[in-house]
């Protein structure tokens, strides 16, 4: 018969991760030498425990899907953290901030040091470098004559774009997209906040661009 004491978890089984190295340490600069000696308790997958952050970033960087995601704040958006969060799940090429420089990084669990996050000032600015790099500005929200992303075909080159919680894209950027999708929904709610539509719409290219080929 198991004991209480045997039941119980150790702070061991209760921590994320991994102890300290055990046995010789393992060749390569990737390594973090006080990750091997101390453990790592970081949220990343198998492949990269132990690792330096340089070096997660840059293996990241060789497998990255061709979209970008951007988000506009305005008025500091609380879900700009899950939007980067979903990005690195979905390993998103980069993010990009439009208006207010400052935002609230808690979402994002730390998942904001393994992405490429920009800013942009201005629409304008982040037009700019959606044409200069070739992308297709895709927006993402309920509007009228916006196509059921269930049904439509994502640009591969693009960046999808999000609005503020509550009045969603703004009208310059409602200027500047060449498609924007709608998520269908079912419920007596009228919308869903950008940080759950993110995962939806980059999920959705995922299912686009990478498992149909």
């Amino acid at each position: 018969m198991t004991s209480e004491a045997e039941k119980k978890p150790n702070d061991d089984q209760l921590q994320v991760g991994v102890g300290p190295w055990e046995g010789p340490w393992p060749d390569g600069e990737h390594y973090d030498p006080d990750l091997l000696q101390e453990g790592d308790r970081r949220n990343v997958v198998d492949k990269y425990r132990y690792w330096h952050r340089e070096a997660i970033v840059a293996d990241l960087d060789r497998y990255r899907h061709d979209f970008h995601v951007a988000i506009e704040n305005w008025q500091h958006d609380f879900n700009i953290g899950t939007v980067v969060r979903n990005a690195n799940a979905f390993l998103a090429k980069g993010v990009h901030i439009v208006g207010k420089r400052r935002w609230n990084r808690r979402g994002a669990m730390v998942t904001d040091r393994y992405q490429h996050v920009s800013h942009h000032e201005r629409v304008e600015e982040f037009t700019r470098w959606a044409k200069d790099n070739d992308l297709a500005v895709v927006g993402i929200d309920n509007l009228p004559g916006s196509v059921p992303i269930e049904t439509a075909d994502l640009p591969q080159h693009a960046v999808l774009v999000f609005g503020q919680e509550g009045p969603g894209l703004s009208q310059e950027v409602r200027d500047v997209c060449t498609l924007v999708c709608s998520i269908s929904q079912f419920g007596s709610t009228r919308s869903i906040n950008a940080g759950v539509a993110s995962g939806i719409a980059m999920h959705s290219w995922v299912r686009q661009h990478v498992f149909s080929t």
